[in-house]
């Protein structure tokens, strides 16, 4: 069994430092901090330069503990709220089956990862160095709870633009005397927003195969 978890966590664990890399630096075919941050921008996950970076980071860092088995629930609460916020944004509407861009992998994904967060990475692991080779229920409920939350409050924050109460600048100004708009600023309200439109964004992320 410790051979068969060793195996579980340089796959799965391998699997996500490869995702977290296609978006940081375009790796493996992979679209790049750039065209992630438009598709997070278009997911309206803003800033979507630092939620790119944010997700990314999470899959790699999470990713390589995972594979080392250290600090296992952590590290699986990190990589299942990155799998959970890639559910609701992008697959969830698709329905279960991954042939038609469901949820599938990323179920089985967290899955795999709160199994090692219950019975622990294994003999062959960090955690087990440290004298912890069995996390229990505890480590099961950290990591589900931990991802959770943490998807929430990220999905939250990108609705809010990145803060807690919201941009102040996004509501009406106080001294706007009516409506302004010339020529000039129609247009400019017509015309295309920078980065990416949905139907983009969802291609991005399912290439990256974080979403």
């Amino acid at each position: 069994m410790n051979l068969g978890k060793l195996i579980l966590r340089l796959v799965v664990g391998g699997l996500f430092v490869g995702h977290g890399l296609q978006k940081l630096r375009g790796s493996f075919g992979g679209p790049g901090i750039d065209a992630m941050s438009g598709a997070m921008e278009s997911m309206n996950m803003r800033p979507g330069r630092r939620n790119a970076f944010l997700a990314g980071g999470t899959e790699t860092a999470g990713g390589v503990a995972l594979a080392l088995g250290f600090l296992t629930p952590v590290a699986a609460a990190g990589l299942i709220s990155t799998m959970i916020t890639a559910i609701r944004k992008v697959h969830w509407k698709n329905g279960v089956w991954n042939g038609g861009g469901g949820f599938e992998y990323n179920a089985v994904l967290i899955a795999a990862v709160a199994a090692l967060s219950d019975d622990g990475p294994g003999t062959v692991s960090i955690d087990a160095a440290l004298g912890k080779r069995r996390w229990g229920t505890f480590g099961v409920v950290f990591a589900l709870v931990g991802g959770i939350v943490g998807s929430i409050a990220a999905v939250e924050l990108g609705r809010r633009g990145g803060t807690p109460f919201g941009d102040p600048g996004d509501g009406p100004s106080s001294d706007d005397d009516g409506p302004a708009d010339g020529p000039d600023d129609a247009l400019t309200s017509s015309e295309e927003p920078e980065g990416m439109l949905p139907a983009d964004s969802e291609e991005v992320a399912a290439e990256s195969g974080a979403a």
